[in-house]
Formats: C-alpha cells, structure tokens, sequence
C-alpha cells in the first residue's frame, strides 16, 4: 500500500535545520538539511523541496528525490542538494520505523560496529597540544586513526601561522610512532607545487592520506598531486554533481572518495556516489566534520559499502564530541569505545530529538492541502 506524505515540518537553528515527515498511517521520520546556513536551507525546503514532496509516495523514496530535482530543472545546485537531504534522512527513518529495522540493516550491512577516526577541526591548536590531545583520546577511546590540519582553509599557500603545518606533523608523528595510522587535511590550500612540496613532507612524517591538497574545483591540478605522491590523497566533500564524480573517479583525479551525505542530497544520492566509486575500484570515506546528524547517517550508510574505507570521520571537537551549537541535538549520543561506533538495533536512525533543543528551534509546517 502506498502512503503519502501528509505533512512536513522544519525546526531550525542557524547552524542545524532538523525535518519531520508524516506518512498517511501516522508513521513519522527524523532527517536533517545539511548543516551551516540551515536558515537559508530551510527556506529552500520550503520552496522547492515540499511543495513538489507533499502527497507523493513516501514510501518510493527515489521516485520522491527525483520528482523533486525534476522539477527544480534550473536549480540543481548545492542549496536544493542540502534541503532535499532533510526530506530523504527523514524518509528512511520513516521506513526504517515501518519495516522495525535500523537503516543500516536496511541497507544489507552485516555489523552495526563502525571504525571512525579521530578528526580534528582546529588550526589554532598549537602543535604539541594536538598531539597531546589525541593521545589522551587514543587512550581514554582507543582511536586507531586521527586527522589534523595543515595550511590554511582556501589559503592559497599560507599556514596558520609560519611553520605551522611541519611542525604539527612533527610532533603528531613523534607522538604516535606506530600502532595509529595519520591523516591531514588540506582544505583547498595548496596550488599544485605546494601541495606537492607539502604532501611529501607529510609522507615523511608517516601520514598515510592527504586531504583535499588544491581548490577542490581543479581538479586537474588534484590529479597531478595525486600522481605525484606516494601516499593517497581524498576529497570530494564539496562535489554533489553527480557527473563530477564519474569525471573525478574516471579520471583517478583522487584515490579515495570523500562525500558528504548531507551536501549531496541524503543516502539515495550518496549511495549512487559510492556506487560509482566502485565501479572505479576507489574506497568510500565520509566526510562528517561535526556532530549533527550527518555523522550518524554517515555511520549508517558506511557500514552496509562493499567499498567502504577503513574508517570514516568523526569530530574529536568540543568536551566530550558534543559541539555547543549541536548540544541537546539528538539522544542517545553517539560514544566511541575502541576506534568504534554501535549503531544498535533501534529502528531507522535509531534516536530522538532533544526536548531542549526542539524548544528553542524556528518552527515551520506545511500540510497536504495547504499548497
């Protein structure tokens, strides 16, 4: 039997949007927008996602997605992307509610246990209390990997500070001189030169990946790094054109794929990524640089690959991982315990919204009918 959506409704804070469905049978489902800028998010969703979403078929979620890009011909961009990513998260967790399944099961995954790595957000961290940072949580945690920053976001070759970069190598290297595999981010800093010049002194240090070295728009210039380093280089968080990613894994411009969950339209879309990631031999890393729900989906949907990576993103920032713009967000919280994550059995996502923070939320809803 089909159910169509009866209602829709948003609750939004500035950094964080959360959306509600209805089904015709009372069923109900939790998603969220992507995160930053969800005000603006959240009129998009209004606009274009729900008008095209309410009375369709709930249950027929790609037909849903689909009408809703189809009818947006002209505004496909990362705004329709980042709304249309509440209403499939919300979807699933309707589904997941009806069939008594947590979403991961949905999508065929074996084990609800999940390897994340530590991610560090910060470039004003100074470089010995990084790495001390990350050895308490490698010991109170049992994190097997972390990620730190090098550069400048969109820096065009400057460090946070001179000397920065090698020297927050150094001490992490010297820190963990075996047994925890090193990562670092870039954040579209470096021209090609740079990245490689950079990139090498990473290698030396023992870092394994380096994210995002170029403009994550040159793609060109990200394949060139890629071809000259001996350890991989990622990216792919900003791209959610889904013909960039067959260009980008075609075309070997990185050897592991960074999506974003939310950025590119919810789990429909990131698993047709991941599919084409396959297709192309390269593994699946999450990108998930906070606590919302996108790193819960991103567990969700990571866990039931076939060519998931060895672990995906997990934000080591704020007391104890919870962010002060997302605190109260959902229950239970998301703890690790030996470099995993238990996902659990619930059904659909598997938590609920905090009472705290619904109260303090905008609060908007459209019906069927309404329109």
């Amino acid at each position: 039997m089909s159910l169509a959506i009866t209602k829709l409704e948003t609750f939004t804070r500035r950094f964080v949007a959360v959306v509600r469905v209805t089904l015709e049978d009372g069923t109900t489902g939790i998603g969220q927008m992507s995160p930053y800028h969800a005000d603006l998010t959240t009129d998009v969703f209004h606009r274009l996602v729900a008008p095209e979403a309410l009375g369709e078929a709930g249950d027929d979620m790609a037909a849903v997605v689909d009408k809703v890009f189809g009818a947006q011909l002209k505004f496909p961009g990362t705004f329709l992307c980042r709304a249309i990513a509440g209403l499939d998260t919300a979807l699933w967790d309707a589904r997941g509610k009806r069939e008594h399944l947590p979403v991961y099961k949905m999508l065929g995954a074996a084990t609800s246990s999940v390897a994340v790595y530590g991610s560090s957000m910060s470039r004003a961290v100074r470089p010995e209390e990084e790495a001390d940072r990350m050895l308490s949580l490698r010991d109170r945690f049992g994190f097997g990997a972390f990620k730190f920053r090098v550069g400048q976001k969109n820096g065009k070759n400057n460090d946070a500070w001179p000397g920065r970069s090698r020297a927050v190598a150094k001490a992490v290297s010297e820190t963990f001189q075996n047994g925890v595999a090193l990562l670092a981010d870039g954040n579209s800093c470096y021209d090609v030169e740079t990245a490689i010049e950079t990139g090498k002194m990473l290698a030396d240090h023992g870092v394994v990946q380096f994210e995002e070295p170029c403009p994550y728009w040159d793609y060109d210039g990200t394949r060139a790094v890629c071809e000259a380093l001996p350890i991989d280089v990622s990216g792919g968080e900003q791209d959610n054109y889904l013909p960039a990613w067959q260009y980008m894994t075609r075309s070997n411009v990185v050897d592991i794929c960074q999506p974003d969950v939310c950025y590119v339209g919810g789990i429909l879309r990131s698993l047709k990524i991941a599919r084409i990631a396959e297709e192309a031999g390269k593994p699946v890393m999450f990108h998930a640089a906070n606590a919302s729900m996108v790193t819960l989906f991103s567990l969700h949907v990571f866990a039931a690959l076939e060519n998931a990576g060895k672990y995906t993103e997990f934000s080591i920032e704020a007391p104890e991982f919870h962010d002060p713009y997302l605190r109260h967000l959902f229950e239970p919280a998301l703890t690790v315990s030996d470099g995993h994550i238990n996902l659990g059995d619930e059904p659909g996502w598997g938590i609920r919204i905090g009472e705290k923070w619904f109260d303090g939320a905008d609060y908007r809803c459209v019906e069927r009918g309404d329109l």
